[in-house]
């Protein structure tokens, strides 16, 4: 499905979203980046999706510069972006938004052009997430980090998982908000009685869901998949005690908390089931939250909150895997959809703009747009939550290798969810299978002793 953005037919809606919200910004001149020949964006359909249409409608009625959005589902983006830097001729999108797990594929293959050979003077303001340098790559190191790679893009949106409760009903239970697993565990006692309630969802779906739902218990418990992947070390790690205990409670807590199909939830079911009240606790991508308040969706209106993901202990660190896109320039777009790119780009990461797609419904990716007057309002009370998360944020599986382990992962991990096999034997198989990866690229790798089964 493609969406085409038609700047006159979009005028009067855009001047009548920002005297509906009167928004201080629409008397104020944005930044001025010139006559842009027309540019389109591939784009996912992700709950934070709303959000970034209405910007780019703003964006076409403060510069005039024309649009199209090529709108697809999660799961057509990667074949839609690897289609277009590889076609023959030129690119027919401009500026691609690549999953970050799959950015090294675009880096390593060469296919998108870094920025600043674009223009020499793009950088990004400090006050812009780095989102633990996914969008850089050091073609030496083979590996994603900005302190000696190139810049390749940035993130359009700062994607992670908070905790969301239903605050009516911890008022009325005299309930607090969980610091631990065991605390969340505790709770879903008093809260889980099915099919009315269910105490605490989490993703079990294979494949990237249920990967990306346990990264939350996996790095609270200190896991990880291998030891020190930034420094050339492959040393698989996944079957260590720390993450089999971080999967058995995430075992524990998915079928003790969950509804019958705890391990084929998906985000769609998650973000249903809060919507409609039944979801008491869970954990979910921030993007999910303006969903919970929309009154045309929604039957717990103002009823949710959000706090940090629980931890595995009081004085432990929640586990904060981010889960963020980015954007980039495909090397075979025209002159012209570079120029255009860049300068959206520019437009896009200003405060002005990052505080419209925020009142929009967006996920800025700026620090000053979170420190704002946003965070006071009440439809922004998500926000303290996140700025006290992002700090512990880690971009996961950043070598060419990361997809296909997050789909080893998927599989193995809904495997032990449902039973086919223990969560040690799991562990166990993923290590094996991630090994054998490494070591068929010739990385410099090794094994833990096996986890008895």
């Amino acid at each position: 499905m493609a969406i085409m953005h038609r700047p006159q037919a979009l005028l009067p809606a855009t001047f009548a979203l920002l005297l509906a919200t009167g928004s201080a910004f629409a008397q104020d001149s944005f930044l001025d980046v010139g006559k842009q020949e027309p540019i389109t964006i591939l784009i996912n359909a992700s709950p934070w999706y709303n959000g970034f249409e209405k910007v780019v409608d703003l964006y076409t009625e403060q510069t005039g510069n024309e649009v199209k959005l090529e709108v697809t589902p999660f799961n057509g983006m990667l074949e839609k972006a690897r289609s277009a830097v590889r076609s023959g001729g030129t690119s027919p999108l401009d500026l691609i938004n690549i999953n970050s797990i799959s950015t090294v594929e675009f880096y390593e293959g060469g296919f998108l052009q870094p920025l600043n050979e674009i223009d020499p003077d793009f950088k990004l303001d400090p006050q812009v997430l780095g989102l633990n340098d996914a969008g850089c790559w050091d073609e030496a190191k083979k590996f994603r980090i900005c302190a000696s790679g190139k810049l390749m893009g940035y993130a359009p949106n700062g994607n992670v998982q908070l905790f969301y409760y239903r605050k009516d009903v911890y008022e009325e239970k005299g309930m607090k908000v969980p610091t631990t697993f065991d605390d969340v565990l505790a709770n879903c006692k008093a809260l889980h009685s099915p099919p009315a309630t269910y105490g605490y969802l989490q993703r079990g779906e294979r494949g990237d869901s249920i990967y990306y739902d346990f990264m939350a218990y996996m790095l609270a418990y200190g896991g990880s998949v291998e030891k020190d992947a930034a420094n050339g070390d492959y040393t698989v790690t996944v079957n260590s005690p720390q993450v089999k205990q971080a999967l058995d409670k995430f075992i524990e807590i998915g079928k003790a908390c969950g509804p019958e199909n705890y391990a084929t939830l998906g985000q769609g079911d998650l973000i249903q089931l809060m919507q409609t009240g039944k979801g008491m606790q869970s954990h979910a991508v921030v993007a999910a939250f303006p969903n919970f308040d929309n009154p045309q969706k929604s039957a717990v209106v103002g009823q949710i909150n959000a706090a940090p993901l629980p931890r595995a202990t009081a004085e432990g660190e929640p586990g904060v895997a981010i889960g963020s896109w980015v954007f980039g320039i495909p090397k075979n777009a025209s002159d012209a959809g570079k120029k255009g790119a860049i300068a959206f780009s520019k437009w896009f990461l200003t405060y002005k703009a990052q505080y419209a797609y925020a009142e929009g419904g967006g996920i800025p990716v700026r620090t000053d747009v979170f420190e704002s007057d946003l965070k006071d309002q009440e439809q922004f009370r998500w926000m303290p939550a996140y700025l006290e998360e992002i700090k512990y944020g880690k971009q996961l599986l950043g070598y060419n290798e990361g997809p296909a382990i997050n789909q080893i992962m998927g599989l193995r991990l809904n495997q032990a969810l449902i039973g086919e096999m223990t969560s040690a034997a799991a562990l166990n198989k993923i290590a094996q299978e991630v090994h054998d990866l490494f070591a068929k690229n010739g990385r410099k790798t090794a094994m833990l002793e096996p986890l008895a089964e």
